[in-house]
Parts: structure tokens; C-alpha cells; sequence
């Protein structure tokens, strides 16, 4: 793989809504098409000053680079990688395999991937972000990590191997910007949500049983409007999400930035928990921002429930992964080996085979 590193010179220092700010330095792993959008964005911010992404580059760059060889799932070059760059966010949107990437086939592999959920594919999802959040470790790089590889269930796995990113990205905060856009005026949004759910709520469907739908709750006193998540245009599912997705994620980076003004917003897997929660993000702080009456272990038993949706039964301990007996059965006939449970070491080789198999 090539990482390409973009000096993006904006001005020294900036102050924004009161608060003095410094330029940042963001990493960006992966610029296949997300990646690219969440850069092009970063680029226009006017408190990074330098942007580095990671990976294999796009065809059509939209600003001036360099590339560098490195190896994203490779852990001595990531390392070398972070000592190089000194970045103050690393944006982790990489995975071994676009999860667009089987849309418009209908073969029986593709057709069993898709029946079974996402969870079948962690493979493609984890190696990446693993390394990744390893060498941070290794290293003692104090840089924040968002992660846009399915962070719903990855960061729980990583959390469990005591490599937790920071944040997620997309996911609930798209949710958010849909419910957002449904209002007359501005409000104050607090969304708890799976990823399971973007593809009701992009399609504007909304579940007839309450307990599937996203919560929404407006202002302070947390008022109950779910329904605000469901309205809106319908789109289908396919590429398109990345675009709303980009706008999610330069959002919640924004305020990961160094010195960025307190910013409340809702976003995936904050301290490696299940799904998408209500969150403040403040001077590199993250902290949970649940409204009335919302306990964290009965939504997170709820994310988990929701997550049976994408494949996953349960994460044990040591981040291995069960699969539901739907996910099981839909592989069964095309990769019997797929239906067997998923320990985080085994994730590299069961890609390579995934890949193949595809």
C-alpha cells in the first residue's frame, strides 16, 4: 500500500466561537472513495494544516500529494508511519474490501453474504483498525482515532483486546443529520442508534415495531420523536450513503480537532460501547451525553439486540465473535467455514480466504 501526504497550509492560529485554536495534523487510513471525501473536507478546514493519507491512493487526488510507501496492515509500518506523521486525529476508514463491493451481483456467494449481515465479513473490517490501534499502543501515540470500519461491533471487539479507538464515525450520526434536516428549526438532536439501522432510516422506512426504530430525543428534556429519523428522500442502498456518511464524519472529526469549541452530537462506539450514543466532545475529552431517563446498560443491551440484525450473537471476553443462527445458515451451503466462530487473530487469514472465496 502508498500513503500520501498532503501539506495543506492554512493559517497558524484561528480563533473560533471564543476558543483560541492551533493547527492540527489528521491521518486518514484508507483514501479509497470515503476516504477521499472526508479529505477533500479536511482540506477546506481551516484548522488542519496537514493532512496525510494512508493506503492506496485514488486515481484523482483533489489536493497536491506525495506518496510514500507503507503497509497498513502491517504493524512495524504504521508505527513508522505515526512517528512520521506526529498526527494529532487519525481517521481509520480502510478495510480490505469496499462494503460496496458485492452490489449488483447475484450469485450464490453474493447473495449469502448478503442474507447473513454484515458480521460474516468482520474479517475485511478488523485487521486494519487492529493494527492500527496496536501500533498507536506500541508507540504511545497520543493522537485520538475515529473509526468508520463497521465501529458498531469493531471497536466492542477492540475494546476487548484493551485497543478500544477512540470514537466511531458515520453510522448514528447519519441518523442524525437526517433527523436534523427534518426540523423546521434548530434543536437540540441526541440519537441513540446501530448501524443496522442506517438502511431503514436512509430509506425512509419506518420499522411498524417501536422497539426496531432509532431514539430520538429533542432538547434538554429528552422528547421522544423517533419518527423524525425515518423522514425525508428515500435512497437506496449503494455508494451514495458516502456521501452523507462524509458529511458525518468531517463533523465529528471537526470537533476532535485540537482546541475545536465543545460539540454535542451523537457518534458510534464511544469507549468501545455497542452502537451509537448521545455524546460531548470537548479539548480531546469525549464524554456520554444519555438524556432523561435513558440507562447506558439497558441501550447497550438494545444496541446488542439490534445487532443481532447484522449477523452478530454475542462478542465473548477475548473479542471472538458468534454468529446467529440466520448468519450461520446463510453461508452454511457456499462457506461452511465462515459459520465458525471469529477470534480477533484469525481475522487476517479468514480475509485472505474471504477474498478468494469472492
Amino acid at each position: 500500500m502508498t500513503a500520501m501526504e498532503v501539506s495543506a497550509r492554512k493559517m497558524s492560529s484561528c480563533v473560533s466561537s471564543g476558543y483560541a485554536r492551533r493547527v492540527a495534523h489528521v491521518l486518514v487510513i484508507g483514501p479509497g472513495d470515503m476516504g477521499t471525501r472526508i479529505a477533500a473536507g479536511l482540506a477546506v478546514t481551516p484548522h488542519v494544516n496537514k493532512l496525510i493519507l494512508a493506503g492506496v491512493p485514488a486515481p484523482a487526488a483533489e489536493v497536491p500529494a506525495r506518496f510514500v510507501l507503507t503497509n497498513c496492515t502491517d504493524q512495524a509500518a504504521v508505527e513508522e508511519l505515526l512517528a512520521s506523521a506526529q498526527p494529532d486525529v487519525i481517521v481509520q476508514c480502510a478495510s480490505l474490501l469496499s462494503p460496496w463491493a458485492l452490489t449488483g451481483r447475484t450469485d450464490d456467494v453474493a447473495l449469502a453474504f448478503a442474507s447473513a449481515g454484515l458480521a460474516v465479513a468482520l474479517p475485511i473490517q478488523l485487521p486494519i483498525i487492529r493494527t492500527v490501534m496496536s501500533a498507536v499502543r506500541a508507540t504511545g501515540c497520543t493522537a485520538l482515532v475515529a473509526n468508520l470500519s463497521f465501529p458498531d461491533v469493531t471497536n466492542v471487539i477492540l475494546d476487548r483486546l484493551g485497543l478500544a479507538p477512540t470514537i466511531g464515525l458515520g453510522n448514528v450520526t447519519m441518523q442524525l443529520l437526517r433527523v436534523r434536516r427534518a426540523l423546521p428549526t434548530e434543536t437540540l438532536v441526541r440519537v441513540i442508534g446501530h448501524h443496522n439501522q442506517v438502511y431503514p432510516v436512509m430509506r425512509a422506512e419506518l420499522p411498524a415495531d417501536p422497539n426496531d426504530r432509532v431514539r430520538v430525543f429533542l432538547g434538554e428534556d429528552g422528547e421522544r420523536a423517533d419518527q423524525l429519523a425515518y423522514l425525508g428522500d428515500l435512497l437506496a442502498p449503494g455508494v451514495v450513503y458516502n456521501e452523507t456518511t462524509a458529511v458525518a464524519c468531517i463533523e465529528v472529526i471537526e470537533a476532535l480537532l485540537p482546541g475545536a469549541p465543545k460539540t454535542r452530537i451523537s457518534a458510534p462506539a464511544p469507549f468501545g460501547l455497542p452502537g451509537g450514543y448521545p455524546v460531548v466532545i470537548e479539548n480531546g475529552t469525549i464524554s456520554l451525553d444519555l438524556p432523561p431517563g435513558q440507562e447506558l446498560d439497558e441501550a447497550c443491551a438494545w444496541q446488542s439486540s439490534i445487532a443481532r440484525n447484522d449477523g452478530v450473537e454475542a462478542i465473548a471476553p477475548d473479542g471472538t465473535v458468534t454468529f446467529t443462527e440466520r448468519a450461520r445458515e446463510a453461508v452454511a451451503k457456499v462457506a461452511p467455514w465462515l459459520t465458525e466462530p471469529l477470534h480477533p487473530d484469525e481475522a487476517l487469514e479468514r480475509a485472505a480466504r474471504i477474498l478468494e472465496l469472492l
